[in-house]
């Protein structure tokens, strides 16, 4: 199965009403941007008909950088070499591309270089947002989406795609995003509270030793697997971690801990590790309302924090689904 690139273009914010600030305009990283991962991240989502046409999914984009401007900016330095994202509205990349068949005949999608295809390449990427339309004969549509993490986390980005449907729809995009980045200010003088080196920063050093990132040998030894758990699956994993129902102390465990419990102590099974060895799962987490003060869920940036339970690989295989799935809960609360 082949997908056909029909066009490719740059796409830029239209506005309405206050014109925006010159394109000199730049906003400064925050520390929570500059420790990400400086790549695109993708995701697809797949629309069964009725779909909107791509003109009007082209202008709700449009509209919906306008007010998530960043995204049609560039990365760059400022005169004093701080990282900064550029609002100089260059825009983003936008690929029309249809596929000679019915959705129906490819689901599920499964990684291959098919599933690659309905998005942009991420090779040399300047544009911090591309996104690609990809029309079946079924009438069915695939929106291929890519964005520089540097800019934005899941939670961001989500909001900014709530926007877009919103502005395709023509309904006001309210909540509108909080833009400050400046808020996250060092104390004067510094306080170190919490070790952080070793775990969320890492030493440049690591980095020279890894093989390189665009070796194809490298990248042809990793082996990427899509699992698909059924909601039965997830149900009887719920109830194996769940308290007894005498134990009034003891709130049942999230499916998310659940799960990630069953997947740490499966895949630390598997890696045949000492029994003696510690093992830790390390787990994003949206920083935004773990903050103090809180900072709004409108916040346009990066704010994830990490957690890291860690075990005995003894204790963590002896011991029920329950002790991993506290674990989990207890490193993620402490954030």
């Amino acid at each position: 199965m082949k997908v056909r690139i029909e066009s490719t273009r740059t796409i830029k914010p239209i506005y309405e009403g206050n014109c925006p600030p010159p394109t000199s305009h730049c906003i400064p990283l925050s520390v929570f941007d500059k420790v990400t991962y400086n790549a695109h991240i993708a995701v697809i989502y797949a629309y069964h008909p009725p779909t909107p046409t791509n003109a009007t999914i082209e202008l709700g984009l449009r509209r919906g950088l306008s007010e998530y401007r960043e995204w049609a900016g560039r990365l760059g330095e400022d005169e004093k070499g701080d990282s900064v994202i550029f609002l100089n509205d260059k825009g983003v990349k936008l690929v029309e591309a249809s596929v000679d068949s019915k959705l129906d005949q490819l689901m599920p999608l499964k990684p291959s270089p098919f599933l690659l295809s309905l998005h942009p390449s991420l090779k040399d990427v300047e544009e911090l947002v591309q996104v690609q339309l990809t029309r079946f004969t079924c009438g069915s549509l695939v929106v291929g989406f890519t964005s520089n993490h540097l800019v934005a986390d899941g939670h961001s980005t989500s909001n900014f795609l709530v926007a877009w449907g919103k502005a395709s729809r023509g309904v006001d995009m309210s909540p509108l995003p909080l833009h400050d980045r400046t808020i996250f200010i060092p104390r004067k003088p510094p306080h170190f509270e919490f070790e952080h080196r070793g775990i969320e920063f890492k030493s440049n050093n690591l980095l020279k030793d890894c093989p390189n990132k665009y070796n194809d040998n490298f990248v042809d030894d990793i082996t990427v697997h899509k699992v698909h758990f059924t909601l039965d699956f997830l149900s009887k994993l719920k109830a194996r971690t769940c308290p007894p129902s005498n134990n009034l102390q003891n709130k049942a465990y999230s499916t998310f801990e659940s799960l990630v419990a069953h997947l740490w102590r499966t895949i630390t099974r598997a890696r045949g590790l000492s029994g003696f060895k510690t093992t830790h799962v390390r787990i994003s987490v949206n920083g935004r309302m773990r903050m103090n003060p809180r900072v709004s869920n409108e916040y346009f940036g990066n704010l994830v924090l990490w957690a890291f339970p860690s075990a005995r690989v003894k204790d963590l295989l002896k011991e029920p689904l329950p002790y991993a799935a506290k674990l989990i809960h207890e490193a993620i609360s402490k954030e």
